[in-house]
C-alpha cells in the first residue's frame, strides 16, 4: 500500500482511466461512483456543467466505486461500463446506466449493449468472464486508499472536495484551482 496524506488522491490518472476532457488540462477532477447511487446521478448533470462551463480546463474521469452492501446491481453495472470501454463506448453506457438507473441486472445491461450498437459477442463473453472485475476492484481500493467512504466522491486535483452541502462546492473548488 502506498503512503500518502489522508484524502489525497493515492492513484493518479493513468492511460487506463476513462476521461472527458483534455488529460493536460490544469485542473483535473476525479469522482469515485456508483451506478445504482441517486447521488451520483445527480452528480451527472453538475459534472456536464462543470465541463461546458471549465471547457478545456478540466480533465474529469470517473471511476468505479459500487457499495454492493446497499447497490446489489453496481459491481455487474460497472463490469458493463467497462466493457463498454473496452469498445470506446464507456461514456455512452454511463450516460444509459444512470439514466436507467432502476433497471441495472443482467438483461438490461445487454440491452443498453444492444443499444449502443457494440459487438454483443464481446460484450457479453466479456461480462460473463468477468474480463474488468479485477479494474473494478483496483479502483474500489484506490479509493479505499484515498478516503472514499460513499458516494459520490471528487477529487479536485488530488485533494478530496467534500459535496455533502451541494455539487456548487465542485465548481467552486475547481474556479480557485484555475486561479
Amino acid at each position: 500500500m502506498k503512503r500518502h496524506e489522508p484524502f489525497t488522491l493515492s492513484e493518479p490518472l493513468s492511460p487506463a482511466d476513462h476521461v472527458l476532457g483534455p488529460r493536460h488540462a490544469p485542473v483535473t477532477v476525479v469522482e469515485y461512483g456508483d451506478f445504482e447511487c441517486p447521488n451520483c446521478r445527480q452528480a451527472v448533470s453538475a459534472v456536464k456543467l462543470l465541463l461546458s462551463h471549465f471547457e478545456n480546463r478540466v480533465c474529469f474521469a470517473y471511476r468505479h466505486f459500487p457499495l454492493e452492501g446497499v447497490h446489489p446491481n453496481a459491481e455487474l453495472a460497472a463490469e458493463a461500463a467497462a466493457c463498454a470501454g473496452g469498445q470506446g463506448r464507456f461514456w455512452e453506457m454511463h450516460d444509459l446506466l444512470f439514466e436507467n438507473q432502476g433497471h441495472l441486472k443482467l438483461a438490461h445491461l445487454l440491452g443498453y449493449a444492444k443499444r449502443l450498437q457494440l459487438d454483443m459477442a464481446r460484450f457479453d463473453a466479456e461480462l460473463s468472464d468477468h474480463v474488468y472485475l479485477q479494474r473494478v476492484r483496483e479502483h474500489l481500493q484506490s479509493g479505499r486508499d484515498s478516503g472514499v467512504r460513499g458516494t459520490p466522491t471528487f477529487f479536485v486535483n488530488g485533494r478530496i472536495q467534500d459535496v455533502s452541502f451541494g455539487l456548487h462546492l465542485l465548481l467552486d473548488a475547481v474556479r480557485t484551482a484555475l486561479h
